[in-house]
């Protein structure tokens, strides 16, 4: 049986180019962990991710929610392997106003056509704020990180795999 390693350097240069993202950037996400069926997605709220009535808009929650949830897949795809979310469903649990916001991403059903997930946001304190799921469609060859790597200037990045 072939069995496949992720590559840490891999890896660790993907979380170093997405993190350099407009969008990431724009909200103040960074992802800071992704393994086999798991992504953890960090942001401080601010004010300038408030709603007008001086909490964390919902729209924030669910930003970090597609964000978890799509790189949770990621790893146990093919190198080649692109994919975009088909929906997502965000439940906020409670209200936040400021400090750092973490979402965990799980792959939950990873199939050959899609995959299911979900992820959990929580403040420093380990409270619950929002929960959300999300099914991915599989795009083989399409929008696929080699494809984000010309659109941000990338020219390479260390195989995903260690066979």
């Amino acid at each position: 049986m072939n069995e496949r390693k992720l590559n840490p350097e891999h890896i660790s240069a993907l979380i170093e180019m997405l993190n350099n993202g407009s969008y990431y950037q724009l909200l103040g996400m960074k992802i800071i962990r992704l393994e086999s069926g798991y992504a953890e997605v960090t942001m401080n709220a601010e004010r300038k991710h408030w709603n007008p009535f001086g909490c964390v808009h919902g729209g924030a929650y669910a930003s970090l929610i597609d964000t978890a949830v799509y790189w949770a897949a990621y790893c146990d795809q093919e190198e080649d392997a692109g994919f975009t979310s088909l929906d997502l469903s965000v439940t906020n649990l409670a209200m936040s106003t400021t400090g750092k916001l973490i979402a965990k991403g799980h792959a939950i059903k990873e199939g050959r056509s899609t995959c299911l997930c979900e992820a959990m946001i929580f403040d420093e304190t380990g409270k619950k704020l929002a929960h959300g799921t999300s099914k991915l469609l599989m795009l083989h060859q399409k929008q696929t990180v080699s494809d984000a790597m010309r659109e941000m200037g990338y020219s390479a990045l260390p195989d995903k795999f260690i066979r």
